[in-house]
């Protein structure tokens, strides 16, 4: 079997501390098994700002597109606030030149940590769904666009084959899982919305196993609060899935628990975890790794199909979790290097 290589870019303030963590997992959940890899690392964001004043070099754009998947931990800081290039721009970029059009993120309560969440446990319970966010489009990239002092211009624009290719992630992730899906639009006021509804009635077609539904954006956000248990598979446009996911991320209690996938069809998938680069705890060794951890777990699964071995990583990490071995953010004492070193005592025990 041929070793799949895993670009890794380290990131910033944190960043490189939760990675560590996250190899240090993979390594040890991966020691028994057939699976083969190797890391490459490359430079990105602020690290690259700072070596060669581009936060996404070509030898990364180029090692990242011949890689099998992309590990990516958090970037930016105030470090680079006033930069001509700021290491968020290197994200966009790279999701651009990877085709990367959908982002994936679950979000899953676990019941021991949804004492930290402000929403009610009888509501939280069982709480299990994914959003599927399409990335490259609407009104955050559509033309024309203008500003000045009397008005300002954006344009949403969606084609067909854009929303085809969002609704088949999303469609082919509920058949992994329990066969609904909820398209989220505004379908009453927006032409945009309205394409989604008519491609979506033809497309389904295709998916007679998966239950379809609609859901108005402001009616799925107090429904992602008051009744969370009632999705399995959220699809939605640009600007409602940014908005959505950040909201769906609360239920869970802590940012640091939570992974992300960004997907297309030619190139390698990117994984990461959903928070910042925390720079006020950066050195300090207590950065809760567990969203880096459960990245890896989700590209074992998506990308190398190898559910076995992300099966024993989300035991351990669950076991830890059980075991009250956090980090502050959910309520521990404990330090990075104390977590990952009881979900590796786990993994093997």
């Amino acid at each position: 079997m041929s070793k799949k290589v895993i670009a890794i870019l380290r990131g910033d303030y944190i960043g490189p501390e939760i990675m560590e963590a996250g190899l240090t997992v993979l390594k040890a959940a991966s020691a028994d098994s057939n699976f083969q890899y190797q890391t490459i690392d490359y430079p990105f964001g602020g690290e690259a700002i700072d070596k060669y004043g581009d936060p996404l070099p070509q030898q990364t754009i180029e090692g990242c597109k011949q890689a099998d998947a992309v590990l990516l931990s958090a970037i930016g800081g105030p470090k680079w606030d006033n930069a001509s290039k700021r290491p968020e721009k290197g994200l966009l970029e790279i999701r651009n030149r990877l085709g990367l059009f959908s982002n994936i993120r679950p979000t899953k309560v676990d019941p021991n940590l949804s004492r930290f969440s402000p929403v009610k446990q009888e509501v939280l319970d069982n709480t299990d769904f994914v959003i599927v966010r399409e990335l490259t489009s609407g009104i955050y990239f559509g033309t024309p666009r203008k500003q000045n002092s009397q008005d300002a211009l954006d344009t949403s624009t969606y084609t067909v084959q854009e929303i085809k290719r969002i609704l088949k992630i999303g469609f082919d992730m509920s058949m992994r899982r329990r066969k609904h899906v909820t398209v989220v639009d505004k379908a009453n006021v927006l032409a945009t919305s309205r394409l989604w509804r008519k491609v979506t009635e033809e497309f389904k077609q295709e998916y007679p196993e998966v239950t379809v539904d609609y859901c108005y954006v402001d009616a799925a956000a107090m429904k992602i609060i008051t009744h969370p248990t009632s999705f399995d598979v959220l699809i939605t446009a640009n600007l409602f899935g940014d908005i959505l996911s950040d909201e769906a991320s609360v239920l869970t209690g802590s940012l640091g628990t939570i992974p992300s996938m960004s997907a297309g069809t030619t190139g390698p998938n990117l994984y990461e975890p959903i928070h910042g680069s925390a720079p006020d705890i950066a050195g300090k060794g207590i950065a809760d790794p567990i969203s880096m951890i459960q990245s890896i777990e989700m590209m074992l699964r998506e990308s190398f199909d190898e559910s076995y071995i992300a099966d024993k990583i989300a035991e351990a990490v669950q076991k830890t979790i059980e075991e009250g071995i956090t980090t502050p953010d959910i309520g521990g004492t404990a330090t990075t290097q104390e977590v990952t070193t009881n979900i590796v005592k786990n993994l093997k025990g």
